[in-house]
């Protein structure tokens, strides 16, 4: 998002006449000088070329300028023409570095979403280090990197590439102090001509002409900022038999916020004249849009908000495009972002019109709202007849989804603002409970539109907010419920020891809420972390443990798992009694269950440790009862799998022809072309 719709931009965007199912044309008026100095910036020598060094990282350009300015679509405008000569011919990576609250965006965040941008997403529960450095080794190529809105220099030197064919353009405020070689571009206003300029393609030629002077009297009250000459703009736009000495006038009888800086009072009175033009109900909803969610909103957004219908807001959220207050972006569903530079004049209206109760009434409408939606497009890819299916079609049509394809495209445009609704909702600490709902919701629908693996990161993130909520409200079986969550991801990246102590920490917490799949599960997972780590006797013990609680519970399926996992990790240690014992439990366990293929892994495993043992024989008899129960279960790919080990244990025992007959009867069950593989047991699998 830029701090606005267009700097120095025609009526496209000024007079937001691009509807929401896509972006007009941009124009772009004046700033030739700026261009020219830029582009003439990433030619001259630095400060490595000087000393005789070759440079060891990005050159960085510039552009400095208050909210308003429109030093983002300078920015903009630049790499749109650096894109065009060919030289940076890997494309454009953009991310904002500050949110719409002014805080700084943590590092982390923003170099994962380069990282998502560039097709490289880092591993989940990355810190922003790790993923600074997994940046800048996968920015090999010539890209040019667009960091929009830096508050300082430590936000900047994290994300600059090791490579000196990357150019980045960084827009701030200020000086970028501590990196060098940085010369910032400073923009104030625009000149008087590319103003009446950006004016006439708002209004139209005519309404300049018959007053040239007033225009550019109009463009002076308005400091010649694109943002308030955008609003100007669209006002004018929107009242045709005004004229522009009318609005001139009306500009310099509004008085100044003495609060403001001297500079960002243009910007402020443009913006209270547009607003106090709007009726009551849209100046509300106007208001309520400082809530929206890292200030992107869509008729939905807008509706929850105010308590409207869906189609009012549409309809409004378009006039305020019209008016220069939002911009769309143009994607295949409509989406309003808040430029950045209304975001804190919609903050400071919100806080001084609106009572606090209202305002949390509207953050849980939104909420709910939210949670809605997200079980809709879960619920979507259920099959037809189901529960779920059944529950979505009493929703109302508005929040119901076509088809799968359709949700799947909504959560993956509405994914920056539900991530940012769901730690906006924690943070705020009053509506834990419809928070969690969220957060449970989002998790479902990434899972299921995404995949565990593919959402890996952003799952982590959702784990850690409902940590922070048990946490807070003491609530111990959802702590125990996201520690094991967090420490399987952990698992997963090769975490193990930060793991184990998730894990031991789920245990303490599953102990307090007296849950018994919560330390059962955890006590499991601290053994599997243990063996991970190649502590096979701490492992064997807390499986040991977790299979004393299974069989007070007469988890049938749970015993027979854990006998597995006991059965490997008495293997790697060697202790081949052991290993041989409870291999045979768990094919005991189940043949009770009536998983004859099942059985038949475990049987399998069980020959394999009697072969380690030096028991040939005996693991022939045992390969050879595995065999029978594989039959029995009609698996033919397990069958021929444990063909194979019968013939290599068989080729062991100097018996080459019988070992040749279970080989041609492997290649039988699979035919001619499909060759068999081993299949290890399924009680092994972590």
């Amino acid at each position: 998002m830029t701090d606005q719709a267009v700097d120095t931009s025609g009526p496209a965007s000024a007079a937001g006449t691009e509807g929401p199912s896509g972006a007009a044309p941009r124009q772009f008026f004046g700033r030739e000088r700026e261009l020219k100095e830029l582009k003439a910036d990433i030619e001259r020598a630095g400060l490595d070329t000087l000393a005789g060094r070759k440079a060891a990282r990005a050159r960085v350009l510039l552009i400095a300028g208050r909210p308003g300015s429109g030093r983002t679509a300078l920015a903009e405008e630049l790499t749109r023409a650096l894109l065009d000569t060919g030289d940076y011919p890997d494309g454009l990576l953009r991310v904002r570095l500050t949110d719409l609250g002014g805080a700084p965006v943590p590092t982390e965040r923003t170099a994962r979403d380069l990282l998502d941008q560039l097709g490289a997403a880092g591993p989940p529960g990355a810190d922003g280090d790790e993923l600074s450095q997994l940046l800048r080794e996968a920015l090999t190529d010539r890209h040019v990197l667009l960091l929009d809105d830096a508050a300082d220099a430590e936000q900047v030197d994290p994300l600059l590439p090791d490579n000196p064919g990357c150019l980045v353009v960084a827009t701030a405020q200020g000086p970028l102090t501590g990196i060098p070689g940085v010369r910032p571009c400073t923009i104030g206003g625009l000149d008087k001509g590319s103003a009446v300029q950006l004016l006439a393609g708002a209004i139209g030629q005519v309404r300049i002409t018959v007053d040239p002077l007033t225009a550019e009297s109009l463009a002076e009250e308005c400091g010649g900022q694109p943002a308030a000459l955008v609003m100007i703009g669209g006002w004018l736009a929107a009242h045709p038999m005004a004229s522009v000495a009318d609005v001139t006038k009306q500009l310099r009888e509004l008085p100044d916020d003495a609060e403001q800086p001297t500079g960002a009072r243009p910007l402020a009175r443009a913006f209270r004249l547009v607003y106090e033009s709007l009726p009551q109900t849209a100046g509300r909803i106007l208001r309520l849009l400082a809530l929206a969610p890292a200030g992107l909103a869509d008729a939905h957004t807008a509706s929850a908000l105010a308590g409207c219908s869906v189609s009012a807001a549409q309809s409004t959220l378009d006039d305020f495009v019209r008016l220069g207050l939002l911009r769309t972006n143009g994607a295949e569903l409509p989406q309003y972002e808040v430029p950045g530079c209304l975001a804190p004049l919609l903050q400071a209206l919100l806080a001084d019109r609106d009572r606090p109760a209202e305002i949390q009434l509207a953050r849980a409408r939104l909420l709910e709202r939210t949670v809605r939606q997200l079980q809709s497009c879960r619920a979507i890819t259920d099959p037809e007849g189901s529960e779920a299916r059944r529950k979505l079609a009493g929703l109302p049509r508005s929040l119901r989804f076509p088809h799968p394809e359709a949700a799947a495209a909504w959560l993956r445009i509405r994914r920056p603002a539900l991530l940012a609704s769901a730690r906006i909702a924690v943070e705020d600490g009053e509506l834990d409970t419809l928070a969690r709902r969220l957060v449970a919701a989002l998790v479902r629908a990434l899972a299921v539109h995404q995949g565990t693996e593919a959402a890996a990161s952003d799952l982590y993130g959702l784990h850690g907010l409902v940590l922070a909520v048990a946490e807070r409200r003491e609530l111990p079986r959802e702590r125990a419920a996201a520690l094991l969550n967090l420490a399987d991801l952990d698992a997963r990246t090769g975490r193990t020891k930060e793991a184990l102590t998730r894990y031991r920490a789920a245990l303490d917490a599953g102990r307090a809420a007296k849950d018994p799949y919560a330390t059962g599960r955890a006590m499991e997972s601290v053994g599997g972390a243990y063996a991970e780590l190649g502590d096979f006797n701490r492992a064997s013990d807390w499986y040991g443990r977790a299979l004393a609680q299974r069989l007070t519970h007469g988890e049938l399926a749970d015993e027979a798992r854990l006998y597995g996992r006991l059965g490997s990790v008495h293997t790697y240690a060697g202790q081949y009694g052991e290993a041989l014992r409870n291999w045979r439990a768990a094919a005991a366990v189940y043949r009770r269950l009536g998983d004859l293929a099942a059985q038949a892994r475990a049987l399998s495993e069980a020959a394999r440790v009697q072969e380690y043992a030096g028991r040939p024989q005996e693991s022939l008899r045992t390969c050879q009862e595995a065999v029978e129960w594989a039959r029995q279960a009609k698996d033919v790919r397990l069958q021929a799998a444990l063909e194979l080990r019968l013939a290599d244990t068989l080729d062991r025992l100097g018996d080459p022809a019988a070992a040749g007959l279970h080989r041609g009867m492997a290649q039988r069950l699979l035919g001619k072309d499909e060759p068999a593989c081993e299949i290890r047991s399924g009680s092994t699998e972590s």
